[in-house]
């Protein structure tokens, strides 16, 4: 008889082959479509370009930083505040029928939880192994159903806005002067014209208020105006004792002042007028 012959041999699992020793990744191509191991190949790939993406971005946040708008006025309940950008989808949704009002609760809480809900669960929807769209009609139909509902809503929001009119509430636009809030006047114009013309007199373009800093207005013309009204501005707008108008005019004529850097000599040519 053969030695051997007949017999099996078992390998003792206490002793490492010197395939398991070495730990040399397996050669992937042999398997169509799997031509690299996932670690740490695919990995580092999908790192290094995850790396690039983010140090670009972040380039583009620090040369380009998002614009700011002036500081929240409770006065102004006219200004109707806007998300961000990657909000401009929501706050559109809100603007239906069947998603605002009454039903305000399916806007905010029922579709976004079912559109998130099915990109969570759309991994165990479709395990198949293509990569091909074609092949995966579920994941590709929720992703496409996805991305052009975004798209839309987000373009349909940015038509709406009056992005002139919106430019006057950015930080640029604040007049370059500085609210004494001690002074008489500021009480009486907080009183009688700031929901209309904003805090710092830089005008309220929701409400149609103009700005009243570069006004060519002196004392007379000012108090005229807060009594009579002129333009849009109705008559009988400001409360108040005579006193309380003169004070009114000269705070507003105070700030003006100080925007254009004038002194007394601005002040002298007031009175003459």
């Amino acid at each position: 008889m053969q030695r051997g012959k007949g017999m099996k041999f078992v390998e003792d699992s206490r002793v490492l082959d010197k395939e398991s020793r070495n730990k040399i990744p397996k050669d992937y191509s042999e398997y169509p479509g799997r031509t690299e191991a996932f670690w740490p190949n695919f990995l580092l790939k999908e790192w290094l370009v995850g790396a690039v993406f983010l140090i670009g971005f972040l380039c583009l946040v620090a040369a380009h930083p998002s614009p700011l708008e002036q500081q929240a006025d409770p006065n102004n309940a006219s200004y109707i505040p806007l998300p961000d950008w990657y909000f401009l989808f929501l706050y559109e949704l809100l603007k239906y029928e069947f998603a605002a009002g009454d039903y305000v609760v399916i806007g905010t809480v029922v579709i976004p939880g079912l559109a998130f809900g099915a990109l969570l669960i759309a991994p165990f929807l479709d395990r198949g192994p293509e990569r091909r769209p074609s092949k995966r009609p579920i994941a590709t139909g929720l992703m496409l159903l996805g991305v052009i509902a975004t798209i839309w809503l987000t373009y349909e929001s940015v038509e709406a806005v009056n992005w002139e009119d919106r430019a006057n509430y950015s930080v640029e636009a604040v007049p370059d002067v500085e609210i004494d809030e001690e002074d008489p006047g500021y009480e009486v114009y907080q009183n009688n014209c700031m929901s209309c013309h904003g805090g710092q007199l830089e005008g309220n373009p929701a409400s149609g208020g103009p700005s009243l800093v570069g006004i060519p207005h002196g004392k007379e013309a000012l108090k005229d105006i807060a009594v009579n009204g002129v333009g849009e501005m109705p008559a009988n707008m400001f409360e108040g004792t005579d006193e309380e108008l003169d004070q009114l005019a000269e705070f507003i004529i105070s700030v003006n002042e100080q925007a254009n850097g004038e002194g007394e000599e601005g002040e002298s040519e007031e009175e003459s007028e």
